[in-house]
């Protein structure tokens, strides 16, 4: 079954975010690419160590027992090899997987109809699960933690019930967003691990596998230069990658370094943080419109033109993570540090030339 492409936005802010470079999300291009060089082991998986481990210990116990595997639930930021890990998981196990999306299941009868098809330890998994319909989750449930299906059967007085029996299954459940997922959905599952953002170090080492995939000469230097601008997801170091790699082989040697590294990001707009101009345009927003903030999320998108919640879903985080942004009851406010990476003076402190001329 093919992977199911689905978002947290709005159709027309989904297709804006499509043409920015530095989305997390899933676009077109990068299908073919991720494909290609997603690690199909524990071992070629870089980072997320203490997921990794525990991962580890849990297969091998139901491997020696000759058992299903708990049914797991992957949470975090896009981009951070959710689905990489899922399709690992059932590599290791050496069963099949079923990869579907939230959005995908419209009705009980298709998640039936998959549930059906299952083997005995075969592993479904479910990208953006939080977007399960409630009349879908209440099919899930029996089959979590029984393994069967009810399903009704026709309609009024005439209406009857049917259990059919299901092979010991896994479900892995992937989702950008944990806090919505119902609680009766997310206590039924035995093991919840999050994914954290990459450091640089992992990030690198990410670049210098895939441009060893590609066949791309690549030095350690220009490695790092991309991973460090890669926003701590390896999706986008993946993007960044292809994309130095032409402006190598045009203006360069066909060799990444750091320097055509650095020529090629500026290029793309990409600043030494992986900062774009849409970021900057929205801390510059803050600062020079609303004099730092507070500034309403409303207010905000109606200066920028950016729908509401994109700019909460997309940019924000980064942002706050970078601690250029801080939320607080009466909206968003501009760090110092925000200030000192645009190079803008702080309220109320006057730059060396003023002093001067006073």
């Amino acid at each position: 079954m093919p992977i199911n492409q689905s978002d947290n936005f709005h159709t027309g802010a989904a297709l804006d975010i499509e043409n920015r470079l530095t989305a997390t999300n899933e676009v077109p291009e990068d299908r073919d690419n991720e494909n290609s060089l997603r690690p199909k082991t524990l071992e070629e998986y870089v980072g997320q160590e203490t997921v990794k481990e525990n991962l580890s210990v849990f297969m091998k116990a139901a491997k020696a027992r000759d058992d299903n595997l708990d049914h797991v639930l992957l949470h975090g930021p896009p981009g951070l090899g959710k689905t990489t890990l899922a399709t690992i998981i059932a590599a290791e196990l050496g069963v099949n997987i079923k990869v579907t999306s939230g959005p995908a299941i419209e009705k009980p009868g298709d998640l039936a109809a998959i549930l059906i098809t299952l083997g005995r330890k075969d592993i479904l998994f479910i990208d953006e699960i939080h977007r399960l319909s409630r009349s879908i989750e209440e099919v899930l449930y029996p089959a979590m933690e029984d393994y069967v299906l009810d399903l009704m059967m026709g309609k009024g007085p005439s209406a009857r019930s049917i259990r059919i029996p299901l092979h010991p299954f896994t479900l892995i459940g992937a989702t950008t967003r944990a806090g919505q997922l119902t609680g009766p959905l997310r206590d039924r599952f035995g093991m919840l691990f999050r994914l954290e953002l990459y450091t640089p170090d992992e990030l690198a080492s990410i670049v210098m596998r895939s441009a060893g995939i590609l066949g791309t000469p690549i030095t350690e230097e220009g490695a790092y230069e991309i991973a460090r601008r890669s926003r701590g997801t390896p999706r986008l170091a993946n993007r960044f990658l292809k994309r130095v790699r032409d402006f190598a082989e045009v203006k360069g040697n066909g060799t990444i370094d750091k320097e055509i590294a650095d020529i090629a990001l500026s290029a793309l707009d990409v600043d030494s943080l992986g900062l774009d101009s849409v970021d900057r345009r929205m801390l510059t927003a803050i600062i020079k419109n609303f004099g730092g903030g507070p500034v309403g999320l409303e207010t905000l998108s109606a200066v920028i033109g950016e729908e509401s919640i994109t700019l909460e879903d997309v940019y924000e985080p980064y942002l706050m993570q970078l601690g250029f942004i801080n939320r607080t009851p009466r909206g968003r406010c501009a760090t110092p540090a925000a200030y000192e990476h645009l190079g803008l003076p702080l309220p109320g402190v006057k730059d060396t030339q003023q002093l001067l001329m006073e």
